[in-house]
């Protein structure tokens, strides 16, 4: 079984306007919420994988009902723990007539003393049980910034492979507790290097880099350009087909939860990063985060090209 940790979860508000424009009154034309925070949509593409996984972390008031309630109905088990105020609303802007995406993400309720202890007891309760435990997204507020990594020594400490899939403070830390697996995209390698690599030699560097502090799979997502991936000591860059995306929102998500799922499979380093690559392209033709057509995702699956460096 897989496990997902979402400190942040959200609904996932997603907003269809003709033409959008700053500071003038739209009238919206479709409206689709789903239960969101990127473990949870790490989660939801699992199951459309067809592998079992627990969704778990932290959920608050009327919204957080509506997140594990709608989690329950795809068949994802939960283990939340229930906190004060309401989950946060992170709302998505769809212009249909540009296809341009405007995104405000929600603050949510802070993360109390006791509650990151619980989530602590949470995680060593659920890693036993679990082959993967996958911590995802940005920390609530209120958490400490060493929160991932308290998680993932105790995940470690279990015999259970821990992935890593945050930005800033949270992922510079947590990489001191030596995560099995961590996907950075561009931006988020970029503020950790401090510049922005100028060629794909600069990105395999620099993954190397994490894959010297002793992270058996480091992954980094390039959007439209792929991934470029260290796999125990081995430099692959993978290229998605080619396609017209409806909505990005949630295809690293989706690439994790390939990679995950596939890493619980067994299969070889480039199955794996097949599969996750085809995830995020399925993803990014659905109008939802954490979405794929598995029909879509087959086709895909065939169209992705992995190349050894």
């Amino acid at each position: 079984m897989i496990t997902t940790v979402t400190l942040h979860a959200a609904i996932d508000r997603t907003l269809y306007v003709d033409k959008f424009g700053v500071g003038q009154v739209h009238r919206v034309n479709r409206e689709v919420n789903e239960p969101g925070g990127k473990g949870n949509n790490v989660a939801k593409v699992i199951r459309q994988l067809g592998g079992q996984v627990t969704a778990a972390g932290i959920v608050a008031g009327n919204n957080g009902r509506f997140i594990e309630s709608s989690l329950t109905e795809r068949g994802i088990r939960t283990s939340f723990i229930q906190s004060a105020g309401e989950s946060r609303v992170c709302l998505n802007i769809l212009d249909n007539s540009s296809r341009s995406s405007t995104e405000l993400l929600g603050l949510g309720p802070t993360m109390l003393e006791a509650e990151v202890e619980a989530m602590k007891n949470k995680v060593q309760e659920l890693a036993i049980h679990s082959s993967v435990v996958v911590m995802s997204g940005s920390l609530p507020p209120g958490a400490p910034n060493t929160l991932y990594a308290e998680l993932i020594r105790i995940v470690r400490s279990a015999g259970t492979r821990a992935f890593l899939d945050t930005g800033g403070a949270a992922f510079g830390v947590g990489l001191s507790a030596m995560p099995h697996f961590v996907k950075p995209n561009e931006q988020e390698l970029a503020e950790w290097l401090g510049h922005m690599p100028r060629d794909v030699n600069e990105w395999a560097r620099a993954a190397r880099r994490l894959a010297d502090q002793g992270i058996d799979e480091v992954c980094i997502t390039l959007g439209s350009n792929g991934a470029l991936a260290i796999l125990n000591g081995k430099a692959y860059m993978a290229k998605p087909p080619f396609i017209q995306p409806v909505n990005t929102v949630g295809c690293g998500d989706a690439f994790v939860a390939g990679m995950a799922y596939a890493g619980e499979r067994g299969d070889s380093a480039e199955s794996r990063l097949r599969m996750a690559v085809a995830a995020a392209a399925a993803n990014a033709m659905s109008s939802k985060a954490g979405d794929i057509d598995y029909d879509l995702f087959e086709e895909y699956e065939q169209q992705v090209q992995i190349i050894t460096l």
